[in-house]
């Protein structure tokens, strides 16, 4: 076996030298795997629990059942999704006697110390089978408190979903909870009601309640929905109109409560002054039609009721997306300002938010479409990886993710469909990184109306550089083709964190303050690559130089808190509790360093005062890799460590910008630096990459030490991670594109002797 397949799996038995189509392959399983699944649509009641700041459900039931007696029982109640088996860190923060139920199972049990101490916090391995979860929260209530804070540790990362139980709420977001009970429903250290049981069949009531009361129901179907407002306001239905067959006139009829207008397709259909029964004709197109209805309130009520007919048979209206826990036709938005005037085209749309007024007729910020339900409105849910863990992310779909590894993976798509001139990966990439930018408005009203993102999250949550960086810059560099401006107004946000409001020692050099966690006071070397590449693109896109500067400025800082003079390698990390560089040189850690350091050479000025310590720093690195080279081709998972496993990404890393000092001229021994990156990609090829353009032995993301046993041994290879994915396409980039400059060598100097 060479690396980590047999010779005859590998991309280089099928493929030798054809590099085009192993990245072609490269290009085409991950594609294949990450396919451009949308965001899934929920009902969501606000009246049910929410997320705070961090993350953690607020499951506060001295709030929500404000009625329960001391001694009484309480009940919540979700159902969780895990695409395979896998353990997260669960967090809880009780308030009184709490016990936590995973698939029927005691997984904790709250102390005394727990219930009275006002802070205190349990950590709680939570292990989630492939499939759905069951997890229950039996609360007591004393005078001390009623319910707890739960959730999921670093929760923007491992994002914890969590869906309604019961068949009567199937596909709703977010959790249930149960009326107060005199006695508990737990048998021992097991539940006795299960999942598929209906709400009935379990003998509890639960909340949030989904169905109107009987006075509520025969109301007008805006009134119902947004009370009857002090001034005049508007209020939009959306619904699909499903015509089969061929283009036809059809009959919209109904009643309208107050003023109407009506769209089909965006076309005003009607547009009607008083209340009372309507009926109009219309053209209708074959196939599916957006039809809006813009209700004003009046006198005699607010709202409408709509059917479609085609020759005296009524035709179907439906949802007009899949909205997962709700079977209604119907979507609305309201209250909005009457005098507004309304674009269709912009309006039916589950990405855009519509601005809202309040009671006495003035702005009061965006809301989004509910559903015929109280309090209930869609939203919008990142489940293509649910349960996504930041350390073991391989496996796992990530089409519209928003996090550092999908940055580079980006990156690296982004130039394999420039360098095979293929029009399809780059749409596919486009896609991807729009469907993060799109819903960006959405995404921060969502934080600001919920507590927590359902989407987006590292984006909305800007706290280090690794929740923007990576994926700002691929942003940045598609922002080219995709001219979008959002990507500009999102990469002006990322810029004014890493500039204004990223925690800086007193010479300058970004760092990670991180109160109270592991990592707190500690600089990454990492962190070259989730601040350079960003800010080159943004210094290039804004023709402002300062985060040009300012990228080389911290080169240099990190140099000389993390510079390995002796070996000409960087230190992983250095940790300002101690004091200390842990002089543990992370093949990774070195290759974001030298792989960003090559992207901010080709952009600096040559005239630039940093550049001839950037050059001298980048020949430094590359002589103490380039000394630790296998024979293979790979590199170490600690580079001068001989018992080390060989590592597919920093290999990748070393190739992309070895490959480029040579062809850009920044390394002097051209000779001897082109057969180290040849020989690299030879290592990947033959022993990382197979022929069905899988990406094996790549580290899975790193916490830190000051001892290499950690790298070696506790950080194991995952199949297909995202943290190599993409570089192996750049790396393979780069390797043609020596190539293609060592051909034209060549023939130049055959000319020259000619």
């Amino acid at each position: 076996m060479s690396g980590y397949i047999e010779p005859r799996e590998s991309s280089r038995y099928w493929f030798g030298d054809n590099d085009k189509r192993i990245l072609e392959v490269l290009a085409g399983r991950y594609v294949g795997a990450n396919p451009p699944v949308p965001f899934a649509l929920r009902a969501f009641a606000k009246s049910g629990i929410l997320q705070s700041g961090n993350g953690l459900y607020e499951m506060n039931l001295s709030t929500k059942l404000p009625e329960a007696k001391h001694g009484q029982y309480a009940y919540l109640y979700g159902l969780v999704w895990s695409d395979d088996e896998r353990s997260i860190d669960g967090v809880i923060e009780p308030f009184g006697p709490i016990k936590l139920m995973v698939n029927g199972e005691q997984v904790y049990r709250s102390s005394v110390v727990d219930e009275l101490k006002p802070d205190a916090q349990a950590v709680i391995p939570l292990l989630f089978r492939k499939g759905w979860n069951q997890v229950l929260i039996e609360a007591r209530k004393t005078v001390a408190g009623f319910g707890c804070r739960f959730g999921a540790d670093e929760a923007k990362v491992r994002i914890l979903q969590v869906l309604a139980p019961f068949s009567e709420r199937a596909g709703s977001g977010g959790w249930v909870y149960s009326e107060p009970a005199d006695n508990s429903r737990l048998l021992g250290t097991s539940v006795s009601f299960a999942f598929g049981d209906s709400e009935a069949a379990s003998g509890l009531r639960w909340l949030p309640r989904t169905e109107w009361t009987a006075e509520e129901a025969i109301r007008p179907n805006c009134e119902r929905l947004f009370g009857i407002p002090s001034l005049p306001a508007a209020a939009l239905g959306w619904t699909k109109l499903n015509m089969q067959g061929s283009d036809a006139v059809i009959v919209l009829e109904g009643t309208a409560y107050g003023p109407t207008s009506i769209w089909l397709e965006g076309q005003l259909a009607a547009d009607l002054t008083e209340a009372g029964p309507f009926r109009v004709e219309v053209n209708a197109s074959a196939g599916y039609s957006d039809l809006l209805v813009r209700s004003v309130s009046g006198l005699a009520g607010w709202g409408f009721e709509l059917n479609a007919k085609h020759e005296g048979k009524r035709l179907a209206l439906e949802a007009p997306a899949p909205i997962h826990g709700y079977s209604g036709e119907w979507l609305y938005a309201g209250p909005l300002d009457s005098n507004d005037a309304l674009d269709p085209g912009k309006v039916c749309s589950t990405s855009a938010l519509i601005p809202v007024i309040n009671k006495s007729g003035e702005s009061c910020g965006y809301s989004y479409w509910f559903v015929d339900a109280p309090q209930t409105r869609v939203r919008p849910y990142y489940e293509n990886a649910m349960l996504s863990n930041k350390w073991t992310t391989g496996s796992a779909t990530n089409y519209g993710r928003w996090d550092y590894p999908l940055g580079v993976t980006m990156y690296g798509l982004l130039r394999t469909a420039r360098e095979l001139e293929r029009g399809d990966l780059l749409d596919y990439t486009l896609s991807h990184i729009r469907s993060c930018t799109d819903m960006y408005d959405y995404a921060m009203w969502d934080k600001e109306e919920y507590g927590f993102p359902s989407i987006n999250h590292q984006l909305v949550l800007i706290r280090m550089l690794d929740n923007c960086g990576s994926f700002g810059s691929a942003m940045l560099e598609a922002y080219g083709a995709a001219q979008d401006h959002t990507f500009l107004r999102i990469a002006k946000r990322i810029s004014e964190f890493m500039l204004e409001q990223l925690e800086r020692k007193d010479d300058g050099a970004f760092y990670r303050q991180c109160h109270g966690e592991y990592s707190a006071d500690t600089m990454w070397a990492d962190d070259l690559y989730m601040s350079g590449p960003f800010l080159i693109r943004y210094a290039l896109v804004t023709g402002e130089p300062y985060s040009l500067n300012e990228a080389a400025k911290q080169f240099l800082l990190f140099k000389s808190y993390l510079f390995m003079a002796d070996e000409g390698l960087m230190s992983h990390v250095f940790d300002f509790k101690y004091g200390k560089a842990t002089l543990v040189p992370w093949g990774r850690g070195n290759g974001w360093c030298l792989f960003s350091l090559s992207e901010l050479l080709e952009k600096l000025p040559l005239d630039h005062g940093d550049r001839p310590a950037l050059e001298a720093f980048f020949e430094e690195m590359c002589s103490g890799v380039a000394a630790l080279q296998g024979a293979s081709g790979m590199w170490r998972q600690v580079l001068n460590q001989a018992d080390a496993y060989e590592e597919a990404s920093c290999t990748a890393m070393f190739a992309y910008a070895i490959a480029r000092g040579v062809r850009f001229g920044w390394l002097k021994e051209q000779e001897a630096y082109t057969g180290i990156a040849l020989r690299a990609w030879r290592g990947l090829t033959s022993g990382a990459i197979d022929k069905q353009g899988n990406v094996h032995g790549v580290c899975s993301g790193s916490r830190y030490s000051f001892s290499p046993d950690y790298y070696m041994y506790d950080l194991r290879t995952v199949l297909n991670d995202n943290h190599g994915i993409g570089i192996m396409m750049l790396a393979g980039v780069e390797i043609m594109r020596l190539k293609a400059a060592k051909r034209v060598k060549a023939t130049a100097q055959v000319a020259e002797k000619v």
